[in-house]
């Protein structure tokens, strides 16, 4: 496959990365700075999971031939302006697949390419870019769930590394990363510290957010259960952090709209009273603007 990455940071850099040493021609759109760095050393990517390694991709800021497959991999705080890198017209056939954060961009998207061909996918991993091309891979997996994409695709994803699942229901798939996203990012945060010390510390708090983010799901009609999320967060590395915390510990602008904003907007189209997550929506949001 030919394959573009928008947007080479930890999960996309790591993308890219296990792409390129499959065997697929990846293409990174970034900053002429990173651009350079890419086509110059390559993706550097050190994980417990797939090695350390470097994978030679090129690297441009526009996308200006089309591909198979652009995967949209900027945050959210960043995807209006990253877009440009990205023309309809250079896209071609290929399809979008977002690895965002949130649901908003799920309309931004369809807006501007065709819609049939915006596959929804989520991913679970956690990975920073520690420089331009160097990609740390922390977490022990690197999970991808994506709704209406062929077989063939999917099958050279997993032939890549990723662990991947095909899912027929969108919203469902999405709430289903937001249903956890939204606990570990916001309470990591707010508590400056790994998961397991909010898992242990502030039990109460997180079983109040739970309960919460279930009624939510359950409201805009996805499955939840809240004893299912609180088993995923006890049984994951109690070292993790989110990509919320670590953008405020470097002082970047953090996804906390596309995050709790989007789920605070849906507990109030529907209806579900949520005052743990208001509580902690505004104290970030009081927090970043100190």
């Amino acid at each position: 496959m030919t394959v573009a990455v928008l947007g080479p940071g930890g999960v996309g850099g790591l993308i890219g990365g296990l792409l390129a040493r499959a065997g697929h021609r990846v293409v990174c759109l970034a900053g002429a700075e990173t651009a350079a760095a890419i086509a110059r050393d390559g993706l550097h990517v050190r994980s417990a999971q797939f090695g350390e390694f470097t994978a030679r991709v090129e690297a441009a800021t526009e996308l200006r031939e089309p591909v198979d497959a652009v995967f949209v991999t900027v945050k959210e705080t960043a995807l209006a302006s990253a877009l440009d890198r990205l023309p309809a017209q250079a896209v071609g056939a290929g399809i979008v697949v977002p690895l965002l954060n949130g649901l908003d961009h799920m309309a931004l998207l369809r807006d501007r390419y065709p819609a049939a061909r915006v596959v929804a996918g989520t991913i679970r991993v956690e990975a920073t870019r520690t420089a331009p091309g160097r990609i740390e891979h922390g977490s022990p997996f690197a999970i991808v769930e994506l709704a209406t994409v062929e077989d063939e695709f999917a099958a050279q994803l997993r032939h890549a590394g990723l662990d991947v699942t095909l899912r027929d229901d969108e919203t469902a798939m999405l709430w289903s990363k937001l249903s956890f996203l939204a606990p570990f990012a916001l309470l990591t945060t707010r508590h400056a510290s790994g998961i397991g010390t909010v898992r242990t510390e502030h039990r109460a708090e997180l079983l109040a957010v739970l309960d919460e983010i279930t009624a939510v799901t359950r409201a805009v009609g996805a499955p939840a259960d809240a004893e299912a999320l609180l088993a995923s967060f006890d049984r994951i590395p109690g070292t993790m952090k989110s990509s919320m915390q670590r953008d405020v510990e470097a002082g970047r602008p953090t996804e906390l709209d596309a995050i709790g904003g989007a789920v605070l907007r849906a507990a109030d189209v529907h209806g579900v009273a949520v005052p743990t997550l208001t509580a902690l929506v505004g104290e970030l949001s009081d927090s970043a603007g100190r």
